[in-house]
């Protein structure tokens, strides 16, 4: 039972990680972007490229990801994204399909459509035993890696928000870009930054979950749907909110895979459907902002 619930809390914040960045475009920055899979498919590819082909040691590998995702979102971010803000969220939804389904048949004609294998350290394998009998906690040594990882950078992130100035400035280019604008906030390079950094972060979660989730070029359209639980259960504005659903999320997930397989994807789905029937706009919801 321990284990279960370790694994799930290794999930979820897993997933968090991924949908952290969806949840900023859509909650602070109002934006649709379906395409953020691709971001956290191109920290995994070049992840598992960097280990396989030029032996990159894996915790070099991890910044590489975080950064590499972060330009592209940047780059995209200040040519095709920035003109698509105003336009409906129809419009944003099929514009970032679309270049979902662009990612997943470049990596599929350059790389293959094989499944990536990972291979670890020595150091992040293995397992370590506590107690015995039902109550018996077996941690996976990457798993415990992910966990700390993960919550390491959920509180810089709280911090980033809530204490600094740049997460003033951006609650403040959020509820109005206008008066932000007025007061001599540079809203567009507020937006840049935060969309980089979203998007390095789901390329840092695709690399810490290649070797968990598996990596190959359907990953977007996998676990598109996940994030967006993540981020309708949890709320879009503040940190707090996805985070509790994705550990929801995780653990309801390992826990019906293995105590009722063929009803694993049933269980997840049916709390959120309670959780939104209950609280529609989500867990959490930030007073005076946006829901």
């Amino acid at each position: 039972m321990l284990t279960i619930l370790f694994d799930g809390i290794a999930y979820g914040m897993l997933l968090f990680i991924l949908a952290v960045g969806l949840a900023v475009t859509m909650g602070l920055m109002n934006f649709v972007n379906l395409a953020h899979g691709a971001f956290a498919m191109v920290g995994g590819y070049v992840t598992v490229l960097l280990m396989q082909r030029l032996n990159v040691p894996f915790l070099v590998c991890l910044p590489i990801a975080f950064l590499t995702s972060a330009v592209l979102g940047a780059v995209l971010e200040r040519t095709l994204y920035r003109p698509l803000y105003k336009r409906p969220h129809l419009d944003q939804v099929m514009f970032s399909i679309g270049l979902t389904f662009m990612a997943v048949a470049a990596v599929d004609y350059f790389v293959g459509s094989t499944q990536q294998i990972m291979q670890l350290p020595e150091w992040l394998k293995g397992r370590t035993e506590i107690g015995e009998g039902a109550w018996m906690l077996g941690m996976g040594h990457y798993r415990l890696f992910i966990i700390a990882v993960c919550a390491a950078l959920t509180i810089a992130l709280q911090h980033i928000l809530t204490k600094t100035r740049f997460g003033s400035r951006l609650r403040a280019s959020v509820d109005d870009q206008r008066v932000a604008a007025g007061l001599g906030i540079n809203v567009n390079v507020v937006f840049l930054a935060t969309f980089a950094v979203g998007s390095g972060l789901a390329g840092l979660g695709g690399a810490l979950g290649a070797d968990v989730l598996g990596m190959d070029p359907t990953f977007p359209l996998k676990f598109m749907i996940y994030f967006l639980i993540v981020v309708a259960v949890g709320g879009t504005s503040s940190i707090t909110g996805p985070l509790l659903a994705a550990l929801l999320l995780g653990i309801a997930d390992v826990a019906g895979k293995y105590y009722i397989p063929k009803l694993g994807a049933f269980i997840v789905y049916s709390l959120m459907i309670i959780i939104l029937v209950w609280r529609p706009q989500g867990l959490f919801v930030r007073k005076g902002g946006k829901a």
